[in-house]
């Protein structure tokens, strides 16, 4: 999760006679004479065509277009670090053919635009999510680009998507938006927990490896106890300075925390030593992810981040 202009997710070089191939491979044959194939085809064609750059916008999507979208998500390997993902021909094929493209933004995964600068799709609709966020880097800091952990930014992202589609297929924008009402009804749910939690535990402090839950934390009332040259070099993937290493373990030692929300995603040797001075101290750890967990949608992903947080601070 780069925070700085340089790409952290690195893209394979296309080569038009590549794409050319690719695009040829794909290709049906007309003389099948498979009437259902064709209908098929002719159904499938007729959908929205949407691609996300992860599974999360890609998920959100789905909830919002229905059966009326047909959705790629670029990233959406759980067990992969996104940060050393690695864009292919596959991935240029589907954009140059998508009405509506889903970013994040912020540098995240920069990747999508060079790869729609290459891919002649003049009238494709980019959607940022950062930007139709709101959110900025603070002053004299960093942006945290990690949006989807935002639910207010959430729904400003869902409605954006909403109108995207809704102007790609006009005859469907009603649903669009009914659907995109539902899942905002949702998301005061997630809003409505996290309300609690402020309640409950507000001015508790917790520890992090990595930014990626920090707005889902801030909004339930907590502090970030954790050096912020820790979080930002584990980001980075930079080694950690021992004497860094040794204030972020005394957190745990000292129990100056009441839990551990430990991205899972992106783990290492330093980020492990944390994870096991929190156990050793008895202290809950909250895994958190970048990508959706294989059979969880959106909203169950992060109505179980939040239930998980709460456990692990009402103990």
């Amino acid at each position: 999760m780069p925070m700085s202009p340089s790409p952290r997710l690195a893209l394979i070089t296309l080569t038009g006679a590549s794409l050319a191939l690719l695009a040829g491979c794909g290709t049906s044959s007309s003389d099948s004479g498979n009437d259902g194939s064709t209908a098929q085809a002719a159904t499938s064609a007729s959908k929205v065509k949407v691609v996300a750059s992860t599974n999360v916008y890609g998920d959100i999507t789905e909830q919002i277009g229905g059966d009326k979208v047909n959705v790629t998500s670029i990233i959406s390997n759980p067990d992969q670090d996104p940060h050393s993902f690695e864009a292919n021909t596959q991935n240029q094929l589907a954009l140059s053919k998508a009405k509506v493209v889903i970013e994040n933004g912020g540098g995240y995964d920069d990747f999508i635009d060079r790869m729609l600068k290459s891919s002649n799709n003049s009238s494709v609709e980019l959607i940022n999510a950062v930007q139709v966020s709101g959110k900025t880097a603070p002053e004299g800091g960093e942006l945290n680009e990690h949006v989807w952990y935002d639910f207010p930014a959430v729904s400003k992202i869902v409605d954006r998507i909403a109108a995207a589609l809704g102007k790609a297929d006009p005859s469907d924008a009603a649903t669009f938006s009914r659907n995109a009402g539902t899942f905002k009804d949702k998301l005061a749910g997630l809003e409505a927990k996290e309300a609690d939690i402020k309640k409950a535990h507000s001015g508790d402090g917790i520890g992090i490896t990595e930014p990626v839950p920090l707005y889902l934390t801030e909004a339930s009332g907590l502090v970030n106890k954790t050096p912020d040259a820790f979080s930002e070099a584990i980001e980075e993937g930079d080694d950690v300075s021992p004497k860094v290493l040794q204030e972020t373990l005394k957190l745990y030692s000292a129990k100056q925390v009441k839990a551990l929300v430990y991205n899972a995603q992106t783990s290492g040797p330093q980020t492990e030593k944390v994870k096991d001075a929190a156990k050793a101290g008895d202290i809950p750890v909250v895994p958190v992810t970048e990508t959706l967990p294989k059979g969880k949608d959106y909203l169950g992903w992060m109505t179980a981040n939040v239930d998980a947080l709460a456990a692990a601070l009402g103990k």
